[in-house]
């Protein structure tokens, strides 16, 4: 990071420290250590984390067929049709690399048609259930009827759509479920109005069904008879699977990877507007509680986990090592749910340009010199977009330049924005950006420990490490994929590439053990829609 501190600007550089001062191999380990902790404990005894879903089986990668998926989010509705081609032929590479760096050979066996995407716009957020379904259903009348007309124009079609379409359904809001195919819809947030208790599924069934009628041509029909999209009735759709996003995008790479030799997808992870994790684990590590929601609790094994891993009393550890910051609690304090997602509130997309803001104004305001814009005085006024797209990327006198128009200055002589002022923003961004990634590194480690993919030795204890060696010879290292999803983590400069750094130490550095074991992420593509498809693949896997 630059130092522009050299005028001995004390304030400043505690600031930086403090945010960034815990950011060592040490207390990391330290760190993710007490995660994995905290993560079996609450596995065991809390019923708000470690839950449940119904995916009891991991994809095989032989899964076949053509699905419609859909993806319904805070912002956008996608739509498209995934095509399984299950396991390709032809003998697997004997040689390895690290997934990351692999091209898109490992989605070769997935292939995509008909994608839309549609704004939900805030009037459908705002309307009553049965309008918002039923706009869904228009879209998805759109797309099908647009892979019907290529079929007709199309003399040998691989796949049929047939009489009926097996949908999956990616749900990124909250949702009470206990069959893959089946789940309650509750108060939604994000904006929209719906607030009682729905069946997704059947309600996505209804808003679709007046298009699977064939329109009537006796002159009482509302449609024009001469629309060729009023002149077709459209298949049926069942509903297969419906999950939420983690899920989906953990189970899109647990397919793709299966042809990558000496890989498997460990977990999903998401770090956008929030952050979220999903992974496989023993039913046994968790409170009986959560058996029971099981549809055969007695045959299954193992089960795939949200974490809800930014929930109240995940952030044990950060206060156990005064990671904390003041600017984290007044953020928390002035928060829409204070307390509530202590983690997600340090790390996550919705709240890292507020911490920017709060470590600014507090940094400056200590100069008594500084007048402060009054457009900086309010909450949540430096977007977390702001400083990816501009603070982070651009040069500094177009930074300058756009800081002077977003935040102007009420005084009419010198410019507020100098240039010493334009680093500390940009050092303060980098800082809050390091931090968010060295964090999640650390939860992702620690509950790779928490299920026993990696180990993490107590560093109270003596410690044999790796120093970074491992074992020689490619084919005996055994890589799992972190498929992650989200803005933050795919768009803030270094972001990925700071969290891959640390989970990298962390992991050799942890334990001896880890010598012939490597995490990496990778990237999940449209993760929600592909998911879907993949889960819908599964059905006859899962009760």
């Amino acid at each position: 990071m630059a130092n522009v501190y050299d005028r001995h600007d004390a304030d400043a550089a505690n600031a930086i420290e403090t945010l960034t001062g815990f950011i060592n191999t040490s207390t990391l380990l330290d760190l993710a250590h007490r995660f994995s902790a905290t993560y079996s404990d609450l596995a065991r005894t809390s019923t708000e984390h470690f839950l449940v879903t119904p995916v009891t089986a991991l994809p095989t990668g032989k899964e076949k067929g053509k699905f419609l998926s859909i993806d319904v989010g805070g912002t956008n509705l996608r739509v498209g049709f995934i095509e399984l081609a299950g396991e390709l032929e032809g003998p697997a590479s004997s040689d390895h690399e690290r997934s990351s760096t692999v091209g898109e050979n490992v989605f070769a066996q997935i292939k995509r048609s008909h994608d839309r995407n549609w704004p939900i716009e805030d009037h459908l957020k705002m309307d009553q259930a049965e309008d918002l379904f039923s706009w869904i259903g228009d879209c998805i009348a759109e797309v099908v009827r647009d892979a019907l007309e290529e079929e007709t124009a199309t003399e040998h079609v691989v796949s049929p759509l047939g009489e009926e379409i097996l949908l999956g359904i990616t749900f990124s809001f909250p949702m009470a479920q206990t069959r893959l195919s089946e789940a309650t819809l509750l108060p939604m947030g994000k904006g929209f109005a719906i607030t009682s208790d729905l069946n997704l599924g059947k309600m996505l069934l209804a808003g679709y069904a007046r298009h699977c009628e064939v329109p009537r041509a006796n002159g009482h029909s509302t449609s024009d008879p001469t629309d060729k999209k009023n002149t077709l009735a459209l298949p049926k759709i069942r509903v297969a699977a419906i999950t939420n996003d983690t899920v989906a995008t953990f189970a899109s790479l647990a397919y793709a990877v299966k042809a990558a030799p000496n890989s498997r997808v460990a977990m999903g992870l998401i770090v956008g507007t929030g952050t979220n994790a999903t992974i496989p684990m023993k039913v046994n590590k968790l409170h009986p509680a959560k058996r029971r929601g099981l549809p055969n609790p007695d045959a299954t094994e193992t089960v795939v986990i949200n974490t809800e891993w930014t929930i109240r009393g995940t952030d044990k550890p950060l206060i156990d090592l005064n990671i904390k910051t003041p600017w984290d609690l007044t953020l928390d304090a002035n928060s829409d749910a204070p307390g509530f997602q202590p983690f997600e509130y340090m790390t996550s997309g919705r709240y890292l340009g507020e911490i920017v803001r709060l470590v600014l104004v507090d940094t400056l305001s200590r100069d008594p010199e500084a007048v402060i814009p009054p457009s900086l005085q309010s909450k949540n006024a430096i977007p977390t977009r702001f400083l990816s797209e501009v603070v982070a990327r651009k040069g500094g006198r177009v930074v300058q330049a756009e800081l002077e128009k977003t935040y102007p200055t009420t005084d009419s002589s010198d410019s507020f924005w100098t240039v010493d002022r334009v680093e500390l923003i940009r050092d303060i961004a980098e800082a809050v950006q390091q931090r968010s990634s060295a964090l999640i590194a650390a939860a992702c480690v620690g509950l790779l420990d928490c299920v026993g993919d990696v180990e993490i030795e107590d560093p109270s204890k003596s410690r044999s490490t790796s120093n970074g060696t491992r074992t020689s010879g490619k084919r005996d290292i055994e890589e799992l994929v972190i498929a992650y999803a989200g803005g933050t983590i795919s768009q803030y400069p270094k972001w990925l590439q700071t969290c891959q750094k640390w989970i990298d130490v962390l992991v050799d550095e942890g334990s001896a053990a880890n010598a012939s074991t490597r995490v990496t992420l990778k990237e999940a593509l449209e993760g929600g829609l592909v998911g879907a498809g993949v889960l819908a693949g599964m059905t006859d896997d899962m009760a």
